[in-house]
């Protein structure tokens, strides 16, 4: 079976620190895979907000994931602290990707992750060119 194996882009955009909570470990003790895609999701509104764009405004349109591929390196554990770099690649006219590394609070590598994302525009159900005023955001 191949394995996934990506190539996080160098510039970081923005460090979002999440704490794993009681509710995001599994039945193995550690924090479950559905809950780390939670806190990437987080991580993602966070960064959004700090620029002043949420998934459903980024100034004319929304934001719509296209895929999601995660590569699992250790375990976290409640209590943890992960600190989630986000980093961009990949800009089009109406979409782009959006890379994480998270590592914990001693700095090991738990996972990294690229989500797809299309702006789209909600009520028309259609693909809308990224705004201007987004694109510069993507870019600082």
């Amino acid at each position: 079976m191949a394995r996934l194996n990506l190539t996080l882009p160098e510039k970081i955009l923005a460090t979002i620190k999440i704490p794993v909570r009681i509710n995001d470990i599994n039945y193995g003790n550690h924090l479950g895979n559905h809950s780390l895609v939670s806190i990437l999701h987080e991580a993602r509104m966070q960064w959004l907000s700090g620029g002043g764009f949420s998934e459903l405004d980024i100034k004319g349109s929304g934001l719509i994931m296209t895929e999601l591929a995660v590569e699992y390196k250790a375990e976290s554990f409640y209590g943890d602290v992960l600190s989630i770099a986000i980093s961009v690649a990949d800009i089009s006219r109406a979409a782009f990707d959006l890379y994480y590394q998270v590592n914990n609070q001693q700095g090991k590598l738990i996972a990294q992750a690229k989500t797809g994302m299309l702006s789209y525009h909600y009520e028309k159900k259609a693909i809308a060119s990224l705004s201007e005023d987004f694109k510069i955001f993507l870019l600082q």
